[in-house]
């Protein structure tokens, strides 16, 4: 396995991360336990979840708040130092559907409810810190001072050591690392975000930004919710994806055979081709993965190793153009 630093800071994670959103939904217990352990074995160190997984709005009626919190605990509980191989990251914003909250118990931010969601993530999880505590999304009513005095108050009590954000935008960044400057902070030291073939909005600005911000990039959705699996047009098709190939527009559908045919030549999945691709870029710290099966995982740990070619690389550009900015995206 190959690692990067996290932003500025001095700690090593991963190039792939564990993420657990599927565990408790689509993978039972006793699999994701078997997951978890063999991607110690595979030396990833970074795992990723959030206190909203495992809620009605990922799993349908089955579900209920912090159950994929609750499965990494009971896993983390067995003991082995699990938990002290482990570089956790979870995640506070979602509604949780918790009556004591009231009012508070909504989508957003504050010191109240990252307190409150904070002390019931790590009572779920076992463990007494998180080592990157994110917010899931951008809340406008949140100002920043007060988010940095939460999250420095949970760094002086030793229940987190980092803080990190999600699906944020690059003018997020630039205030949040302004702000905590002014508070001699370190501010954040990684943003998630969605980016892949077919989504490449982020290499205008956020991704930039969070290069000359010296913030760390977590990729989620690598495969684009499985549009880049292969299942939908290409190696894996099959009559569960029906729905979603119908969806789809004739240039999407014509970009995704030409990618599949591109694999082939390869002799590599869509999917291990679309990990590779994001691991090629500088600006990609870690590469976020939800494996449903450990076959998935050892899957996906070969993109680590896999080498594009510049050719190659141009090829698939062909198929995905990229965001160009001016005066480029003229055409002058």
């Amino acid at each position: 396995m190959k690692y990067d630093y996290l932003g500025r800071t001095g700690l090593r994670v991963s190039k792939l991360t564990l993420g657990t959103m599927n565990f408790g939904w689509k993978t039972p217990e006793d699999e994701s336990f078997r997951i978890m352990d063999k991607a110690l074995e595979l030396g990833i160190n970074f795992f990723d979840t959030a206190d909203v997984y495992g809620t009605e709005q990922f799993n349908g009626a089955d579900g209920h708040p912090g159950l994929t919190e609750e499965i990494l605990g009971r896993w983390f509980a067995q003991g082995g130092q699990r938990r002290e191989k482990v570089i956790l990251a979870t995640k506070t914003y979602m509604r949780l559907a918790d009556p004591i909250l009231g009012v508070n118990d909504n989508h957003g931010n504050s010191a109240y409810k990252m307190r409150r969601h904070l002390d019931d993530s790590l009572r779920r999880l076992q463990t007494d810190h998180i080592d990157v505590y994110l917010m899931h999304h951008m809340d406008e009513h949140l100002a920043w001072p007060e988010a940095w005095d939460a999250y420095q108050s949970f760094i002086l009590n030793g229940k987190v050591t980092y803080a990190g954000s999600s699906n944020f935008g690059a003018r997020h960044l630039y205030q949040a690392q302004w702000s905590a400057e002014k508070k001699g902070m370190l501010g954040l030291a990684v943003e998630q975000c969605q980016y892949s073939l077919r989504r490449r909005l982020p290499e205008i600005e956020l991704l930039p930004a969070a290069k000359e911000l010296g913030i760390g990039i977590m990729v989620w959705g690598p495969l684009d919710a499985g549009k880049l699996s292969g299942k939908i047009v290409g190696s894996g098709e099959n009559v569960r994806t029906a729905g979603v190939k119908e969806r789809l527009s004739e240039t999407e559908l014509l970009q995704l055979t030409e990618y599949g045919a591109l694999c082939k030549e390869l002799g590599e999945s869509e999917a291990v081709v679309s990990l590779a691709w994001l691991l090629h870029n500088p600006a990609v710290t870690t590469v976020v993965i939800g494996p449903r099966t450990v076959e998935q995982l050892e899957s996906a740990a070969r993109a680590v190793d896999l080498e594009l070619s510049e050719e190659t690389l141009k090829k698939i550009d062909a198929i995905f153009p990229g965001y160009k900015t001016a005066p480029v995206a003229y055409g002058w």
